[in-house]
């Protein structure tokens, strides 16, 4: 690296040239990049659940909460139904949006199905 000191207004600066600091740049990208792993590493050992990309592409793109998480936990209607206590039919209406459901109900959906209430509630 052939950096060249210079001092300008009495402040001391390097001056290298641009290969040197692209690769500068590249190496500190690499590192951020190696401890946002080691951070999301550490996230999964202690149970935080990853999401896979085409759940994560179902919720952006609007579609039901509910629904993509009760897909992503493999159960049906019925099934979930009989788990959180709450009928087949409102289940059916709250992934649809056309019933909004209770505060008990959220919770015992997300109970069911292992997320938190926000994780599941349409957004307003």
């Amino acid at each position: 690296m052939g950096a060249q000191i210079v001092e300008i207004g009495g402040q001391k600066m390097a001056m290298l040239p641009i290969a040197d600091y692209e690769r500068l740049l590249d190496l500190a990208d690499d590192k951020a990049d190696a401890l946002a792993a080691e951070r999301a590493a550490r996230r999964r050992a202690e149970g935080e659940e990853y999401l896979p990309a085409d759940m994560v592409d179902r919720l952006l793109a609007g579609e039901s909460a509910l629904k993509v998480w009760r897909n992503h936990r493999g159960l049906t209607l019925a099934k979930l139904s009989e788990v959180s206590r709450v009928s087949l039919t409102q289940i059916s209406d709250m992934e649809r949006r056309t019933r909004y459901g209770r505060p008990a109900q959220w919770r015992n959906l997300a109970d069911a199905l292992n997320v938190s209430v926000d994780d599941i509630l349409p957004e307003a």
